[in-house]
């Protein structure tokens, strides 16, 4: 494997396909965490833990920001006039009556052609194609957008498999492949390391003195695309959404002060949180970001890190690499894989911290 970190190839890794959560196992919170030292000069080596031990790996004083982005139902079916079905992903909540969305199906499609959704006469007149699969269309029917969501599916990545007959399992996926604490509609992936929280792990942490925040980062195509440039420096990421409110910047100021740590639940924190302190420090405000992180990168907010296990080759392996050191990362992934760990959105997950 080559070392150069502008490298796509130095992210590689091998997975065995049995190691890929297609499912959630057992309830929400039972998972596995494995603890990983952030610094090699941390006095202890990376520890086999479960999620319910949480609490004990992190500082009184400490302040979790978790993402509160909302999952919404993004995965449409589509009839042409003229019969077959065209598969959608809304790429974000419809504007008004303008959507945005990825179709594919067979055949060619046009601007002008007209598409439509269930049996209530809602229809997607198709207004521009702006690239790959991508489309801007206008909705038609009373209600329509609401009307399209209902009918939607949860947008499951593609490595989590569902049987076309259905399994009875799958109704999980509108409960499990969204946090409890979600808020703010419109991602079309979840934040996943924040799938493993409960009400009452989070009273729990409190009860410790661990104190949460959120953030909200709508979680788009910047995360859910793969790395298609080999030389990393010309990989550009889509922008995404984010939000920090002014009592979360409060919050970072007062921990630091304080001396405690930023934790954050997921890479999508990460983003938010270093996107919005590319000055130094921590600003409330929204906006749009493609920052790519990747080795090496300054971090100015983020201490400590909660992950899943990530995708070869990902965008999001690169942020974690560049967090703890791309050999001591791929490592650890190799020593999850070995242990029975599982990878991906309904995985196990990881914190990244060094030893309180």
């Amino acid at each position: 494997m080559t070392e150069d970190p502008d490298r796509l190839e130095s992210y590689q890794f091998d997975l065995p396909s049995e190691r890929i959560a297609q499912f959630p196992e057992g309830e929400r919170g039972q998972s596995r965490l494995l603890v990983l030292p952030r610094t090699a000069a941390a006095d202890r080596e990376r520890v086999d833990a479960q999620f319910s031990d949480l609490p004990k790996y992190l500082h009184d004083g400490d302040l979790l920001v978790l993402n509160d982005t909302k999952v919404i139902p993004a995965r449409v079916d589509f009839r042409r006039v003229s019969g077959g079905v065209v598969r959608g992903l809304l790429l974000g909540l419809p504007c008004g009556d303008r959507v945005q969305l990825m179709l594919e199906g067979k055949g060619r499609l046009a601007p002008g052609d007209v598409l439509s959704i269930g049996e209530d006469g809602d229809s997607l007149t198709l207004n521009e194609h702006v690239g790959g699969g991508m489309w801007v269309g206008t909705l038609t029917g009373d209600d329509a957008a609401s009307r399209m969501l209902s009918r939607g599916r949860m947008p499951l990545p593609p490595y989590i498999k569902r049987a076309k007959g259905g399994d009875p399992r799958d109704a999980l996926d509108h409960e499990r492949y969204q946090t409890v604490f979600a808020q703010a509609e419109g991602a079309i992936a979840a934040p996943t390391a924040g799938l493993h929280f409960t009400d009452a792990m989070i009273a729990r942490l409190r009860d410790r003195g661990i104190r949460t925040t959120t953030v909200t980062l709508h979680v788009g195509l910047g995360t859910f695309l793969p790395v298609r440039a080999e030389d990393l420096t010309g990989h550009k990421m889509h922008k995404e959404r984010w939000e920090l409110p002014e009592s979360t910047a409060k919050d970072i100021a007062v921990t630091r002060a304080a001396g405690g740590r930023v934790v954050a639940v997921g890479t999508t924190v990460v983003r938010a949180l270093e996107s919005a302190a590319r000055s130094g420090r921590v600003f409330a405000g929204r906006g749009d970001t493609d920052l790519f992180i990747r080795p090496p990168f300054t971090f100015r907010v983020v201490d400590a890190l909660l992950t899943n296990f990530h995708l070869p080759k990902s965008t999001l392996l690169m942020l974690v690499s560049a967090f703890a050191g791309r050999e001591r990362v791929l490592d650890a992934y190799r020593h999850a894989i070995e242990r029975g760990y599982s990878f991906f959105s309904y995985g196990d997950a990881m914190l990244i911290s060094d030893p309180p």
